[in-house]
């Protein structure tokens, strides 16, 4: 058998992808690389490490043992990196987040300048939905997590960032004749929600529940940017978070509307498992969240604070 390091790490990703578009993608190959890769990997086996039946892409059995092997032979290769690196001074290792959809708009400014100081370190950010950034720091897959509202049934540490608001959001044609909408008004117009699992669904949820507002139309969306693209089109109205609206806010494609009871506010907060052995890494990371975090907001937030 001869096969590459390179060979290995795209073997890898098509197994975690389960498809070969995805991985080429995810490791900013086209698509044919991949499959050549794939194909040259494939011929030093008798045995399939994939299948595809239906146009979808299985991995056999044999196929995960030998990801798991693949795995580990990385782990050591990347281990052998890190050493290198330290025995010259250098921070180094990978730090691994999960961050809410929202949190996208957040967490970036928050890295940067780490990341800048610390090249290094190797960044492996997930962003999704709430209910699956807990479930990977449950499991203890990441260093960190980002949320605006913590779980009830882990026990964690945090670090607040900054506030997180949430405002009532229509298209720019809206009529603000009337200073506050009411409640029947938003039972009569379409109400745009997140899809299961989003925090940001489960607050606008509570706001509706909690002033006995049961809209006439409901439409569900699987990302903040579809919402508020839905939102621009008058398509109808959400409550959504400030801190992904900033530009359509400054360009007039949308306009807050006063609301009682809003905006909510919550707290974008970094957490993880209590007790966790932190990494060199994740308490560099750590440290600097804790002495820079105002500056980062003074500089990059400050916006937020007049609305």
């Amino acid at each position: 058998m001869n096969f590459t390091l390179h060979q290995l790490q795209i073997f890898l990703k098509i197994t975690q992808t389960k498809s070969i578009t995805k991985a080429a993608e995810e490791l900013f190959l086209t698509q044919p690389a991949v499959s050549i890769q794939l194909k040259n990997f494939q011929d030093q086996f008798d045995i399939p490490l994939t299948e595809v039946i239906g146009r979808q892409l299985y991995v056999t059995d044999f196929g995960k043992e030998i990801a798991l092997a693949a795995q580990k032979i990385i782990d050591e290769v990347n281990a052998v990196n890190y050493k290198t690196m330290a025995y010259k001074g250098i921070l180094s290792g990978k730090l691994k987040l999960s961050v809410v959809s929202t949190g996208k708009y957040v967490i970036p400014y928050f890295l940067a300048d780490f990341m800048k100081m610390n090249n290094g370190i190797e960044l492996e950010m997930d962003v999704n939905n709430k209910t699956k950034v807990i479930k990977s720091l449950k499991n203890n897959e990441v260093d960190f997590a980002l949320v605006s509202i913590l779980p009830d049934d882990i026990a964690l540490e945090s670090e607040v960032l900054m506030e997180n608001k949430l405002f009532l959001v229509g298209h720019k044609n809206t009529n603000l004749e009337n200073l506050a909408v009411s409640s029947s008004f938003l039972t009569q117009v379409p109400l745009i929600f997140r899809e299961d699992g989003s925090a940001t669904k489960n607050s606008m949820e509570s706001y509706l529940k909690r002033y006995g507002i049961s809209p006439k139309m409901r439409i569900q969306l699987t990302s903040n940017e579809a919402v508020k693209q839905a939102v621009i089109a008058g398509l109808g109205y959400s409550v959504m978070p400030l801190i992904g609206l900033k530009n359509e806010l400054e360009k007039g494609d949308v306009v807050i509307l006063p609301a009682e009871g809003l905006p909510l506010v919550t707290n974008w907060r970094l957490i993880w498992l209590k007790g966790k052995a932190m990494s060199p890494v994740a308490a560099a990371f750590l440290q600097y969240i804790n002495n820079n975090k105002e500056s980062i907001k003074l500089a990059s937030f400050s916006w937020i604070d007049s609305y």
